[in-house]
């Protein structure tokens, strides 16, 4: 895994928050790294006719385009790398926030999340009825209750190892729940659990879930599950750092400032309306606060 060079600012996402974001942090000189993976919201977007300036209108895709040249042009770098983890420790006596990808490791002074606010939620039966009762959504933050004990990670992404690989060192057995996916095998390069590819019907239990039934008419019993499909998103990340949220909207001040200092988050991943202009605010606010509280 490769290491870089310490940035004043890396943002996670680019879509309109996030580049909206980078185009006050590189104005001010810091150096900014924007990482990015999966297609933003905008560019689904065949026509935008609510946005101020484009008297005719404009795709999502040629506005989302458009804003990731303005980010370059200003000097911001851009990688296209799926994030794993963020976390917080201390170089050369300050802390500072370790954002890991697939293939490499950043150093940064502050971390602006602006990913969205994706839903990675599965429909499966018992879902809603254990979340807190043996499910959960962070590893980092709930692993330590599982210690010695048997439990599953639901996913078949680079996420769902990464969440795998936080258990490793707690509990008793991993077994990975693709929910009828295949997973590459080198996606499970050291790492030691198991892999089940059955489509999933149903979770049971009583005050907590106990047990996973399959569609094939198998079952396994289970301590706890760790949900972690898909590609992770600004509230998890949140979660894992002990961001304050209220119901899967990242808790922020009128900085743009998570509970957590150096943090930021602006754009859908906040709550409120889902506007463009809406995230371009934000996102303006969020990059301001980081050079005036540098």
């Amino acid at each position: 895994m490769e290491k870089s060079s310490k940035y004043d600012v890396i943002i996670i996402g680019a879509g309109p928050a996030g580049i909206s974001a980078s185009l006050y942090t590189t104005r001010a000189n810091l150096k900014t790294l924007i990482l990015y993976k999966n297609k933003s919201a905008l560019e689904e977007a065949s026509q935008i006719q609510n946005y101020y300036g484009f008297e005719d209108g404009i795709s999502g895709k040629d506005l989302y385009d458009a804003g990731i040249n303005q980010a370059k042009n200003l000097g911001a770098e851009l990688i296209k790398d799926e994030v794993t983890n963020i976390k917080m420790e201390e170089k050369d006596g300050e802390l500072v926030f370790c954002v890991q990808t697939l293939n490499s490791d950043f150093i940064a002074k502050k971390v602006i999340l602006a990913t969205g606010n994706k839903k990675n939620k599965p429909r499966i039966t018992g879902i809603k009825e254990y979340e807190g009762k043996g499910i959960s959504y962070c590893a980092v933050c709930d692993g330590f209750f599982y210690r010695n004990k048997n439990v599953a990670v639901l996913g078949d992404g680079d996420y769902a190892i990464s969440e795998a690989k936080e258990l490793q060192n707690l509990a008793k057995s991993i077994t990975i729940l693709t929910n009828g996916r295949e997973i590459p095998e080198y996606r499970d390069s050291g790492l030691n659990s198991k892999v089940i590819n059955k489509k999933i019907r149903e979770f049971r239990g009583d005050d907590t879930v106990k047990e996973i039934d399959f569609d094939d008419n198998t079952n396994m019993e289970i301590d706890g599950i760790f949900i972690a499909q898909g590609v992770a998103g600004s509230t998890d990340f949140a979660k894992k750092l002990g961001a304050k949220i209220d119901k899967d909207r990242i808790v922020v001040n009128e900085k743009m400032e998570t509970s957590i200092k150096g943090l930021y988050a602006c754009g859908d991943c906040t709550g409120g309306i889902y506007q463009i202009a809406k995230a371009v605010y934000e996102g303006m606010i969020a990059g301001i606060s980081c050079y005036k509280n540098a």
